[in-house]
């Protein structure tokens, strides 16, 4: 560790392969918590490479805990984390509502590190438990549509940092690598990420695989569509900035999708959302964002009648029947 970070203090940086061998090292538990910090800390300091990360993540690939999932024709909805706004849950919530439409959706996760409640910590709350077993994932997809990867469970190299992050308390590029690593390989994917320079960083590697994916960043800081001002949507052959007007949506306040200040609050706007009983701009939230998941899955999907079935979904309670039956399996 010493010579690689000697390298990054001058400066420099890693070629994938020096990125993949350290990452292997970390989980392996070969250096000390100072030693990992000052890693971790690096990159807050300066933009990663594409190398970089690319070598970080098939490090990550390599080591995880596969599940197959290949039954199904999956999506994840994840996001970053990182953006310091503290939104309630809309990418878990995007994930229930899609559920609830009848696809399938692999839902990789963390507890939050920069912000109250990550997707983890919610679900816990809620009475979910965590399991990497196979059997139990599969069979929780095919009775509510959507099962849970807590990426500590499948990932050695996120476990060994946790208490770093934890104790950082500051977005790391392991923020940048959650969506990139899900370990049951989703045909399908929607990233919300927490700036323009990474977000042309995942299109440069996920158009590296088959993956269907969108990336969308808002141009307000936010990593998902928050509604709050124009975003920027990116999908394999194309890019663009949409407005909300655009999709015949009012423009949100920040406020109006605050998170609360702790998990307890947190869950509270969780519950009453998936009740049907949510404001109208947190329901056009996650409308929104589950509009766009749906249309990545079938690309001939208007916007309208996405956010249709969406809604459908949602204010139908099938959503909120999806959480249950995936709480209860």
């Amino acid at each position: 560790m010493k010579n690689i970070l000697n390298k990054l203090f001058e400066q420099q940086r890693l070629t994938k392969s020096e990125a993949k061998k350290v990452l292997m090292q970390i989980a392996e538990g070969e250096f000390n918590t100072s030693q990992l910090a000052s890693f971790l800390t690096v990159f807050m300091m300066r933009p990663i490479s594409v190398d970089e990360l690319g070598g970080f993540r098939e490090a990550l690939l390599e080591l995880a805990i596969k599940i197959d999932l290949s039954d199904f024709n999956t999506i994840d909805l994840c996001g970053t984390g990182g953006d310091g706004k503290n939104t309630f849950n809309i990418s878990t919530l995007t994930s229930f509502i899609v559920a609830g439409t009848g696809n399938k959706v692999a839902k990789h996760g963390n507890y939050g590190v920069s912000s109250v409640s990550g997707s983890s910590n919610m679900l816990e709350f809620l009475g979910y438990e965590f399991t990497n077993d196979e059997g139990t994932l599969k069979r929780q997809i095919s009775k509510a549509n959507i099962c849970f990867l807590h990426a500590p469970l499948f990932h050695p190299a996120m476990k060994a940092v946790g208490s770093v992050r934890k104790e950082l308390g500051l977005k790391t590029f392991f923020n940048m690598l959650g969506p990139l690593v899900n370990p049951s390989n989703p045909q399908n994917q929607m990233v919300g990420v927490f700036n323009l320079e990474v977000a042309r960083i995942y299109n440069y590697l996920l158009q590296e695989n088959s993956t269907n994916y969108g990336i969308v960043y808002s141009l307000d800081g936010y990593d998902e569509i928050s509604l709050t001002s124009s975003f920027k949507l990116f999908t394999k052959n194309n890019e663009q900035i949409i407005t909300p007007e655009e999709l015949g949506l009012k423009r949100l306040k920040q406020s109006e999708i605050f998170g609360g200040d702790s998990v307890k609050e947190s869950a509270k706007i969780f519950v009453s959302i998936l009740d049907g009983k949510g404001t109208d701009a947190q329901n056009n939230a996650v409308l929104a964002n589950a509009a766009f998941a749906l249309k990545i899955l079938n690309k001939n999907k208007s916007f309208d009648d996405a956010f249709e079935e969406a809604k459908e979904s949602l204010l139908g309670l099938k959503a909120k029947r999806s959480l249950n039956k995936l709480i209860s399996n």
